[in-house]
């Protein structure tokens, strides 16, 4: 998958999908659930351990 057709997929710019590849950019959890999830068909669990 391009980052164009990721970019798409979430809503967001190509620009931004670079920046997060390069580690220029932070993830809100909402965007990240939207990676995981519209982009990729994947399944995103996140645990909390105290």
């Amino acid at each position: 998958m391009t980052q164009s057709e990721l970019a798409e997929k979430i809503g967001k710019e190509r620009s931004f999908i670079s920046k997060v590849e390069m580690e220029e950019s932070n993830l809100t959890l909402s965007t990240l659930y939207d990676i995981v999830t519209k982009g990729l068909g994947g399944k995103l669990d996140i645990q909390v351990q105290l």
